[in-house]
């Protein structure tokens, strides 16, 4: 079954642990456990309704404040697709943790609260959401029960948020606006009469009809290789595949290509998924390569087509979500988990800060704190292939890691 993986964002009080678990009573993906306790707990607070929050706050702090403090990942499925959806922060002290949400995600639902409209934090959910490239984005316009369902305020406020598709690098087709009431379920799951304005689907008949391999934008063909298979068998004492996640685009037996760091070429003689041979590996396929020549290869190197080569520099610039206690600052050292590969690098120069109200940059600063976007260079101690982030996510994004500590330090998407 095709599954979606789906990010959420929104303000504080703006409903969205409320929306996801009216998804999960509507579609029945609640247990019944889960449900007995969501009513104990509701009528223990006084509520004439079910708290359907309490179906995503898992921590005990997210309970007593009422808000969303880690990325909280929920499952359920319905008879077309099955669904992942990462319940993010929406403070701006979480807003690492709303970047690890989204960076796996292939759509996302930002809340917005009708009664206030387009927020400060309502830009910054749009932003990072451009920032990394999420195909597909539904603005849900929630507590339109609290504005007597408005038209008009409706219309208000995707008047507001137009501004902020100009500045970003969306397309009007991209975005999708929902008017919904998450607590009484109006345009969740079942149509609302109470909006005869709105002709559009429902949330989950939207997200019913996105089609997740269309979300991955096409790309060349990438196999960063993640380990060298040499089984121990006598009658497979000549085999040397190279086994990994073939990323972008599509291989096949008999194509030309190129090893990098090192630059020595060959072709694809065999493909293998486990015991079976076939003549083609599509895109997101993990699978076992074979080449014609015998050469050294090892786990950190990629196969490309050589007539599709990736930019191979010991030097790269990006954007860089700060995810550290400790501040960034040029000279640093650090190690940079590009893949499978993991090389020593060096911050060479922090170039300033990002504001992600998509108001620009601010160039005075040259250190990066928590939670922080910003656009730094980084020297490598070694050649590196790789993409830009927009034209490969999987190649063009990469972890910093504290030599020191081991900690993930921050996540960079290269330019």
């Amino acid at each position: 079954m095709e599954v979606l993986k789906i990010a959420t964002a929104g303000s504080v009080d703006d409903g969205k642990s409320t929306l996801i678990g009216r998804i999960l009573y509507d579609t029945q993906s609640l247990t019944t456990d889960k449900l007995e306790a969501i009513e104990k707990s509701s009528k223990q607070k006084g509520f004439d309704y079910l708290d359907f929050s309490l179906a995503t706050d898992g921590l005990v702090a997210e309970r007593e404040q009422g808000i969303t403090i880690d990325v909280a990942h929920i499952y359920f499925s319905t008879q077309k697709k099955s669904y992942i959806i990462a319940d993010t922060p929406g403070h701006i002290e979480y807003t690492r943790n709303m970047v690890t949400g989204a960076s796996t995600s292939q759509a996302s639902i930002i809340l917005v609260d009708a009664r206030n409209g387009v927020v400060e934090q309502t830009n910054r959910h749009f932003f990072i959401n451009n920032l990394l490239r999420v195909k597909d984005v539904i603005v849900a316009v929630n507590k339109m029960d609290l504005v007597d369902f408005s038209k008009e305020k409706f219309e208000s406020i995707k008047a507001d948020f137009q501004a902020l598709i100009e500045k970003s690098s969306y397309k009007e087709q991209n975005i999708t606006f929902i008017p919904v009431s998450a607590l009484s379920g109006d345009n969740v799951v079942e149509k609302s009469e109470k909006t005869p304005w709105y002709s559009g689907k429902t949330l989950l008949e939207h997200l019913e009809e996105l089609k997740g391999q269309d979300l991955y934008e096409e790309a060349q063909a990438r196999f960063p290789v993640q380990t060298v298979v040499r089984p121990k068998q006598a009658e497979f004492h000549d085999f040397r595949g190279y086994a990994g996640k073939l990323y972008g685009g599509d291989l096949a037996v008999g194509d030309e290509i190129t090893v990098l760091p090192s630059l020595t070429t060959s072709k694809i003689k065999e493909i293998y998924f486990f015991d079976q041979k076939f003549d083609k590996a599509g895109r997101g396929s993990s699978c076992t390569i074979t080449l014609e020549d015998n050469i050294n290869i090892s786990r950190g190197d990629m196969i490309v087509k050589s007539e599709e080569k990736p930019r191979l520099e010991k030097q790269l610039t990006a954007k860089v979500c700060w995810m550290d206690n400790r501040n960034l600052v040029p000279g640093t050292n650090y190690f940079v988990q590009n893949g499978s590969n993991r090389i020593l690098a060096k911050v060479k120069q922090i170039h300033g800060t990002i504001a992600t109200d998509f108001s620009g940059e601010d160039t005075s600063k040259n250190t990066l704190t928590l939670n922080e976007i910003g656009k730094v260079q980084i020297q490598l101690s070694k050649p590196l292939a790789f993409d830009a982030y927009e034209n490969n996510k999987a190649l063009g994004s990469f972890i910093l890691i504290d030599a020191q500590t081991n900690n993930t330090s921050g996540v960079g998407f290269i330019e």
